[in-house]
C-alpha cells in the first residue's frame, strides 16, 4: 500500500507553523501538520505573561536583525502587522496597547491559539501530535517532492511541498529542539551559528563583585553597544548573576550579533540619566556641598545612587572633587560601560539569534532556491526581531508568505 500524500506538510505547530498550515489549507491544499509535542503553542500560552503580546503597532524591517538587514521588508509588508490586528478583531478578540507599541490580549494568550487553530480547520488542516519525524528523504514520484518517516500511527507520509517550522533553541524546557537545523544541514543549506537572544547578561566574578551591593536594583536606562543603530530606553534590572531587564534584552541581541562580525564582542554601554545633559545638570552643584549620590537620589533609586557612588568612591561633596573627577563621573554617568562575561543561555532565551541562512531562501516566498519546495520560516531562518512582539509578526509574516506558495 502506498504511504498517504498530501499537498503541503508542515513541520512545527507554532506560531509560523499554524498560520502556515492554515493559510495553505484554505487555498484549498491538502495540509498535515505535525508537532513533537501533545500541547500546540506552548510559547504562545506563556509570552507576554500569559498574554501574548502578539504584536508590535510600529513594526518595521529596522526592528530586525539579520546577516541580510533587507530580506524580511517583502514578507513584513505582504503581510503587516495590521494584516494580523484584522484577524483578531474578527475573531473579537479584545486586545490593549502598552508602552512602545507592545499590543496585548485583555484575557488569555490562549485565544491567539484558539483562533489560529480555528483558522487551521477552516483550511481543514489535518493533525499529527505528538509526532516524531525520523527521517526525510527526497524523492520524484508523480509530483511528490519529500518522504518522511515518523513515529506516530501515520508511519510513512509523502508530500509535495515540505515547510519547516520547528522553532529555535530557546526555552528547551518547551520542547525547543535543533530538528530545524538538522534538516538545513541535510539539504546542505547554509547556517549562521545560532546564539541565544534577547537574553539576561551574565558579568564575571570579578566584575560582579563590587556590583553585589546593587543586586536587586531596577532602574530606567538607555542601552547601547557597537554596531547597534541608536540606543534602547527601557528598564534594567540588576542581579545576582549579573544584568536583566527590558534593556538589557534588547542589547544583548546585538552585542551577540558582534561576534559574526569580527568574532570579537565589546563591552555595552549605560546611560543611567537617559535624556539628561548631565553636565548641564551638574554644574550648578559644582562647588557645593552636594553629593553626587544625594543628587542622583532624585532621579535613581536611592539604594543604587549610594551604592554606585561608594563603588566608583565618589562620596566627597562635588566641591572637593576635581575637574577630572568630575568630568569622569559625567561620563560614567552618561556612558557606564561593562563587559558581559555571556548570557544566560536558552533557558533564560526569548528567542534564538541566527539560524539558516536567508541567501539560500526566497524573501517572496520562503522557499529553498536550491530545492524546489522546501520552505523554512519564522524562529529558524536568521532573521530576530527586538523585544516587544516583533518576533511573532515575523511569525506571522513568514508563515503566511510560505502558506500563499506551498
Amino acid at each position: 500500500m502506498k504511504p498517504a500524500a498530501f499537498d503541503v506538510i508542515v513541520i512545527g505547530a507554532g506560531a509560523a507553523g499554524m498560520m502556515c498550515a492554515a493559510q495553505a489549507g484554505q487555498r484549498g491544499r491538502r495540509v498535515l501538520l505535525i508537532d513533537h509535542a501533545a500541547k500546540i503553542g506552548e510559547r504562545i500560552r506563556i509570552s507576554g505573561g500569559g498574554r501574548c503580546n502578539f504584536t508590535n503597532s510600529k513594526v518595521g524591517a529596522e526592528n530586525f536583525l539579520s546577516q541580510n538587514p533587507h530580506f524580511a521588508r517583502s514578507a513584513l509588508a505582504r503581510y503587516s502587522q495590521f494584516d494580523f490586528i484584522k484577524l483578531v478583531e474578527r475573531y473579537q478578540i479584545a486586545y490593549h496597547e502598552k508602552t512602545l507599541g507592545q499590543l496585548f490580549c485583555d484575557d488569555s494568550a490562549r485565544q491567539i491559539i484558539d483562533m489560529l487553530r480555528a483558522e487551521c480547520d477552516l483550511g481543514k488542516v489535518q493533525w499529527a501530535q505528538p509526532c516524531n519525524v525520523q527521517s526525510i528523504e527526497q524523492i520524484d514520484d508523480d509530483g511528490l517532492r519529500f518522504q518522511l518517516s515518523t513515529d506516530s500511527d501515520r508511519g510513512t507520509i509523502r508530500c509535495q511541498s515540505l515547510v519547516i517550522a520547528s522553532g529555535g533553541l530557546a526555552i528547551p524546557k518547551l520542547g525547543a529542539t535543533p530538528f530545524g537545523y538538522k534538516v538545513a544541514e541535510q539539504f546542505k543549506l547554509p547556517i549562521i551559528a545560532p546564539k541565544p537572544a534577547l537574553v539576561p547578561l551574565a558579568l564575571a566574578p570579578e566584575t560582579l563583585a563590587p556590583l553585589e551591593a546593587l543586586a536587586g536594583a531596577s532602574l530606567n536606562v538607555a542601552t547601547h553597544c557597537e554596531d547597534q543603530p541608536g540606543e534602547f530606553r527601557e528598564g534594567m534590572l540588576i542581579t545576582h548573576r549579573g544584568l536583566s531587564g527590558p534593556a538589557i534584552l534588547q542589547i544583548s541581541s546585538y552585542w551577540q550579533m558582534q561576534e559574526y562580525a569580527n568574532n570579537k564582542k565589546q563591552p555595552i554601554s549605560i546611560d543611567l540619566l537617559p535624556g539628561l545633559d548631565a553636565a548641564a545638570w551638574i554644574a550648578p552643584h559644582r562647588h557645593g556641598k552636594s553629593t553626587l549620590n544625594s543628587l542622583l537620589a532624585e532621579f535613581l533609586p536611592k539604594r543604587f545612587a549610594q551604592e554606585w557612588c561608594a563603588l566608583h568612591n565618589w562620596t566627597k561633596p562635588l566641591a572637593e572633587h576635581s575637574r577630572r573627577d568630575v568630568d569622569t563621573m559625567i561620563s560614567t554617568l552618561k556612558a557606564w560601560t561593562l563587559m558581559p562575561a555571556g548570557t544566560l543561555g536558552y533557558a533564560k532565551a526569548e528567542v534564538t539569534l541566527g539560524g539558516v541562512d536567508t541567501n539560500a531562501l526566497s524573501s517572496k516566498t520562503m522557499e529553498t532556491k536550491a530545492i524546489p519546495g522546501l520552505y523554512f520560516i519564522g524562529e529558524l531562518v536568521d532573521v530576530t526581531g527586538w523585544l516587544g512582539g516583533y518576533n511573532f509578526q515575523w511569525a506571522w509574516s513568514s508563515g503566511w508568505v510560505a502558506g500563499q506558495y506551498a
